[in-house]
């Protein structure tokens, strides 16, 4: 391309294409072309060929249009439903083997959370696949209409699928689904097409192999080669990408600085598996055998596990797994247990472990066995746990937690109040509700609210109390005050990074994450 071919104004523009400009620009047309085939006749891929589009665009050469549309996906629940069929269908299914259901059966005869209980009966009622009779949930259909696919089923296995695909009947299942929890999401479906100005069919179809100098390098200052050539002209006013530097995730920023204020305070920190036993994660806090969270709806088992229970040192000993027997039965002095037998079995049982009070229950053993020399002391623990909950924006399947024991002859509910207190003001809480509340293994017990500034309401954070005589005398042999707290972290941080869906925490979406500000309180 001789220069005097072209005019001063347009070699200039020639003069400052970058090298992936000059090779996306000889495959635009005049007409409008896709960003995919763009890239794909430019042998790039789609960002790079966004990139060129943009500087392109910048320099008048080419015109951009961008369509934006709506596209229908699975969310969270919707891809578990897909693996593991909607809540109607497993009662469907069930109730296929044996004919009705009793109301307070349906839950753990179909493997369905509470809430998903009360979804698949008002499904299946509208649909007239079920009566009700005398409390019992009867099957109204036959095995070859069990058997046919819901329009809910065959939409969830089509997706994804843009708004103005929808059939009469994908409408009609969209509409049922929509007003469901996390099932279906609607994203924004942008395309972007590109054409020739005016300008880029001036340039577009000469040559534009260049011998331009990118950038100055030791080798060609060394060499000489620089003299005689020109250098591609940068165009200063251009906008460029940003440049993100490496940070650590922000929930690990608040991570470490809420550990720092334990540590500050005096505390020491503790830690253990994630994977435990029913006995420490339940029954050495007291846990009653046939609590609710101790069924599978509310916890994730490890199927065919068994675990071995920590075993006395002296055979005259019935050992902590005894103790906590005798409590459970209410075999020691001052109070009514649970008024039933203790199943070894159900405390062998392997689980993702529901609380960080599993830590708390550990530690007290290790510090019993040196009782007069290691108390009074101080633990904390923040770290990960897990529980069956319907996904919604403030429950998670997994949560990280804060926990916190004090182990003290003196220790009283006040200073409880004062450590919670002096924690949340240190994590940016001046003002937060504490109520009185009830769990097994503390008393008297209280909960931590804050209130969320969007949703306007009171969210609970987290629970705290003294541990109950049942939990302590199986490992001190006597009474110690212990003061105990696990508040939910991840709800205490939302505000702060103003998160108000905690499925966004750990959703680790790059632009978000480059976003994100830092921890700084």
């Amino acid at each position: 391309m001789a220069k005097d071919s072209l005019s001063d104004e347009v070699q200039l523009i020639v003069e400052a294409l970058s090298p992936i400009e000059r090779k996306v620009l000889p495959n635009l047309s005049e007409n409008a072309m896709s960003l995919k085939e763009v890239s794909d006749k430019s042998s790039v891929d789609t960002i790079t060929g966004m990139r060129a589009l943009e500087f392109l665009k910048n320099k008048n050469l080419v015109e951009l249009k961008i369509e934006v549309g709506k596209i229908i996906d699975l969310d969270v629940n919707g891809i578990y439903y897909l693996k593991k069929h909607l809540p109607e269908r497993r009662l469907l299914n069930k109730l296929l083997q044996v004919n009705f259901l009793h109301f307070k059966d349906v839950e753990k005869g179909a493997g369905l959370s509470r809430d998903e209980g009360k979804i698949a009966i008002g499904v299946l009622k509208k649909k007239a696949l079920i009566e009700i009779k005398e409390g019992r949930i009867v099957l109204n259909a036959g095995s070859g209409e069990v058997a046919k696919k819901s329009l809910e089923e065959l939409f969830l296995e089509k997706l994804p699928l843009k708004s103005e695909e929808l059939k009469d009947e994908d409408k009609l299942a969209f509409e049922n689904l929509k007003t469901r929890k996390n099932i279906i999401k609607i994203d924004d479906d942008k395309n972007v097409f590109a054409k020739l100005t005016e300008q880029g069919k001036k340039i577009y179809k000469n040559n534009l192999d260049s011998d331009l100098i990118e950038q100055l390098t030791p080798k060609i200052l060394k060499s000489n080669s620089w003299k005689g050539k020109k250098f591609r002209r940068y165009d200063l006013t251009s906008p460029v990408s940003k440049i993100y530097g490496g940070k650590r995730h922000f929930v690990n920023q608040a991570t470490e600085y809420a550990k720092n204020i334990w540590l500050d305070m005096g505390f020491e920190e503790m830690g253990g598996d994630m994977v435990v036993s029913g006995f420490w994660n339940f029954d050495a806090l007291f846990t009653a055998q046939d609590h609710p969270v101790r069924d599978m709806q509310d916890t994730f088992f490890i199927k065919d596990l068994k675990a071995k229970l920590p075993e006395s040192e002296d055979k005259k000993d019935v050992g902590v797994v005894g103790k906590v027997k005798a409590a459970h039965e209410g075999k020691i002095a001052g109070s009514k247990g649970w008024q039933s037998n203790w199943n070894e079995e159900d405390a062998k049982k392997v689980l993702l472990r529901t609380h960080t009070t599993v830590l708390s229950a550990k530690k007290l053993k290790e510090i019993a066995e040196n009782l007069e020399e290691n108390v009074p002391v101080k633990y904390f623990a923040l770290g990960k746990c897990f529980r069956n909950e319907t996904v919604d924006w403030s429950h998670g399947f997994e949560f990280n937690q804060s926990e916190g024991i004090v182990i003290d002859e003196n220790a009283n509910f006040r200073q409880l109040l004062g450590y919670l207190k002096e924690f949340y003001k240190k994590m940016g809480y001046e003002k937060i509700r504490i109520r009185p509340a009830h769990f097994p293994y503390t008393e008297p017990s209280l909960e931590i609210d804050v209130f969320h500034p969007v949703h306007k309401k009171w969210v609970e954070i987290g629970g705290a109390g003294l541990f109950r005589p049942e939990v302590t005398i199986p490992f001190f042999g006597k009474h110690i005050p212990v003061l105990a707290w696990g508040p939910g972290f991840d709800r205490i941080i939302m505000e702060f990074f103003e998160i108000n869906d905690l499925r966004e925490m750990y959703s680790n979406d790059l632009t978000k994450l480059r976003n994100m500000k830092f921890w700084r309180k």
